[in-house]
């Protein structure tokens, strides 16, 4: 029984907890870096899907990009 359980805590198949925090971490990057692109996206189909709004701001449309607001 102490050989099974010194083996399972040997045992390093599967995700450990250090590469589940970097793949989040990448993702929260990746958000940050596109924040403005993802939230004209966002508006842009609520506009549509909801037409409260004339959909205007194509979030396709990179001539004019979104300043930047902290």
């Amino acid at each position: 029984m102490l050989n099974l359980i010194k083996s399972f805590i040997k045992e390093e198949d599967g995700m450990s907890t250090v590469e589940i925090v970097l793949i989040i971490a990448v993702l929260v990057g990746l958000a940050i870096l596109f924040r403005n692109y993802i939230t004209d996206f966002v508006e842009y189909l609520v506009g549509l899907v909801f037409n409260k709004e004339k959909a205007t701001n194509d979030p396709y449309n990179q001539s004019m990009p979104t300043p930047y607001a902290p």
